[in-house]
């Protein structure tokens, strides 16, 4: 089977990289026999080019490359394409189809296994909701913003509840604000979720920032959870060659 590399941003917050080692392992288990392994851009080892030829040392003849991203921000658009760009410059030939990301790719739909994901850790942390506020990282791109928005907007949809977005950085609303502003529209018991693949700083800072203006409850991140896993899988699944690529195998 083509092997799955999963390539994360990279923390140095060690829970990332247990997040991460998890999220390998569950893929792994969803789909018996896959060659599933992890890399990152930044902060921790292996680099996505050292893991790529490794396997293709190993013998494969195509590799299958995930972005752990929930938005196609710049490390979605620049950073991964370039990393397999930066593997091509070092002497790498064998053929790499590279997935969306794990959000909405473009104008798509949120994927009901990212809801059903959110959803499932929302209710571990709490029941009785009037209103959930989804927390996320924080980006300067608009386009990026705008899926984490229509992701708010499908959750609350599925959950028959009014929802709000809050950010950790980089954009508008805090956590505090969102809360807030759904507590004004007459809400008193406000979930958190969590649009987040790992804990870390960003999600401690808007975490706390909505605990603290009065939400009731906050969920984990969606690391190991088997939704994600198959969602991995689905978005591997359906992944495609470059044409240039496919043509120079």
């Amino acid at each position: 089977m083509t092997p799955v590399l999963l390539v994360v941003h990279g923390s140095r917050d060690p829970r990332a990289a247990r997040a991460t080692r998890a999220l390998v392992r569950a893929v792994a288990a969803a789909r018996p026999g896959v060659d599933v392994r992890a890399s990152y851009l930044d902060h921790t080892l292996p680099r996505p080019g050292q893991v790529l030829s490794a396997l293709e040392a190993a013998g494969h003849e195509r590799v299958t490359l995930v972005p752990l991203l929930l938005t196609a921000a710049y490390h979605g658009r620049v950073d991964v394409p370039d990393a397999v760009r930066a593997a091509r410059a070092a002497g790498l030939r064998v053929p790499v189809a590279v997935a969306d990301v794990l959000g909405p790719p473009g104008a798509g739909p949120v994927d009901d296994l990212l809801l059903a994901g959110l959803r499932r850790r929302l209710a571990a942390a709490g029941s009785g909701f009037d209103a959930v506020v989804l927390a996320a990282a924080g980006t300067r791109d608009a386009g990026a913003r705008q899926t984490v928005e229509r992701a708010a907007d499908a959750l609350g949809a599925s959950l028959g509840l009014p929802a709000r977005v809050a950010y950790a950085s980089a954009s508008a609303p805090t956590g505090a604000e969102a809360v807030a502003e759904l507590r004004a529209a007459g809400a008193e018991r406000i979930g958190v979720a969590a649009y987040f693949l790992a804990p870390g700083l960003l999600y401690d800072t808007v975490i706390r920032s909505a605990l603290d203006a009065g939400a009731v409850a906050a969920a984990q991140p969606l690391e190991g959870a088997a939704e994600l896993a198959r969602l991995v899988l689905a978005r591997a699944d359906a992944a495609t060659l470059p044409a240039i690529t496919a043509t120079a195998a």
